[in-house]
């Protein structure tokens, strides 16, 4: 049996797929199954069972989970709107959430693996898996740094294998239904079909007009990751999981020009309410990935955004309506 939170969500709903193609199908999908945008992402998974958030905390925490069947937790459920300021929410579905399945994972000796964030870095220009580094900026970064810092306590215990993947700029398919927090691809290229032009943010932070750069990682790359640490279970840490090459929104842009075949770009003030919580660059280090024995390469930006927009024509139902 595997756990997977957020299934029904963006790399949830990914992570599930390539679960089923690998053979695995005795899936416990944990989610908030009443929400009728996220049921088209796990349509056509093979899911054991569906389970709601609420009642399956309930059952973690009163012991009913059969530990002896359980082969591993991907822990992806999670708030993930960095401008979430409810202290209580955030507590509650980012850190409080992530101790149960932590302590779950401990008591049946079964490895998890779960979502961190590079969020966790602030405007720092560091990106390496070091607590000197890490400063977040926001709530949400914060409710993420929190618990890596308790994973971090937990691994110095070497009980069972703990992995904290930190994701970067994750994009590509069934990520529709996050609305403002879908990414930067996503929106440029609704922004492009709907009124012909691409909106940019002018420069800020000493960075030109579009110049701000991210690493961007596409989701496919990002659950090769995942089932890498689940096929490799005697390693353990917090890892970056991103290209390790920081990309302009200009190039993004650009991409998705490219692939529209029209297009232009305007550039639109900085907004005053994301000054200093707003990460104008960011690149991981994936040295710790690379050393640990991850051998796969990371598509770039260009290549990503074109088989993301590939897959938009080829499955219109994933576009908005």
């Amino acid at each position: 049996m595997i756990i997977v939170t957020g299934s029904n969500g963006f790399i949830g709903s990914n992570l599930i797929r390539c679960l089923n193609q690998k053979g695995y199908r005795d899936i416990i999908a944990v989610d908030d199954h009443s929400n009728p945008s996220l049921k088209e992402n796990t349509a056509h998974c093979d899911i054991q069972d569906f389970v709601q958030i609420e009642d399956f905390l309930t059952l973690v925490q009163k012991n009913k989970i059969k530990e002896e069947n359980l082969l591993a937790i991907f822990h992806q459920g999670a708030c993930s709107d960095t401008m979430e300021w409810d202290v209580e929410y955030l507590y509650k579905n980012n850190l409080l959430y992530s101790k149960e399945l932590l302590n779950l994972a401990i008591r049946s000796k079964s490895p998890l693996i779960y979502a961190s964030s590079a969020s966790v870095y602030g405007s720092g220009k560091t990106f390496n898996e070091s607590l000197k580094n890490e400063s977040p900026i926001n709530l949400y970064a914060y409710s993420k740094f929190k618990f890596d810092q308790l994973v971090r306590r937990e691994l110095k215990k070497n009980h069972t294998q703990i992995v904290g993947l930190r994701y970067f700029n994750v994009y590509g398919p069934h990520e529709q239904h996050k609305g403002k927090m879908a990414s930067v691809a996503y929106h440029l290229h609704n922004q492009l079909k709907e009124g012909g032009e691409i909106k940019l943010f002018e420069g800020s932070d000493g960075y030109d007009d579009g110049e701000q750069s991210r690493d961007f990682v596409y989701v496919e790359d990002v659950v090769k990751v995942n089932i890498w640490f689940l096929e490799n279970n005697h390693v353990s840490g917090i890892f970056n999981v991103g290209t390790g090459r920081s990309q302009t929104f200009n190039e993004v842009a650009k991409s998705v020009i490219d692939w529209n075949k029209k297009g232009e770009i305007k550039y639109i003030a900085f907004p005053e309410n994301l000054k200093g919580a707003y990460q104008s660059f960011t690149e991981a280090d994936i040295n710790k990935l690379r050393q640990a024995g991850y051998e796969e390469e990371f598509l770039s930006v260009e290549e990503g955004v074109k088989k993301y927009l590939d897959s938009i024509e080829q499955w219109p139902k994933n576009e908005p309506s």
